[in-house]
């Protein structure tokens, strides 16, 4: 059975390295057509972005976790040294 990955990021809206993350998510959307239902760009600075940072034990921001559909982590990227777009795609988004 073929198993659905998701993306989340982890990042704050307004710091430093937020136009960088919002270019890269946007262009990743563009490039490879992604489905919304595969993507969760989480707020740090929110309640949820707080309670789903600490249930993945995120703690540098800009993060990025390709997550199963049972919820554990398939593969993680942290720091403003963002991953490659198709090795994100490798791992979470259909052609």
């Amino acid at each position: 059975m073929l198993e659905v990955m998701k993306l989340i990021v982890f990042y704050r809206p307004n710091s430093e390295h937020a136009r960088l993350v919002e270019e890269f998510i946007h262009d990743l959307q563009r490039v490879h057509n992604v489905n919304p239902s595969q993507l969760d760009i989480m707020d740090v600075d929110s309640r949820d972005g707080v309670a789903m940072a600490s249930l993945y034990d995120v703690m540098m921001y800009p993060s990025f976790l390709v997550v199963a559909d049972d919820g554990s982590i398939m593969k993680s990227w942290e720091g403003t040294q963002l991953p490659l777009m198709n090795e994100i795609a490798s791992y979470t988004f259909s052609y």
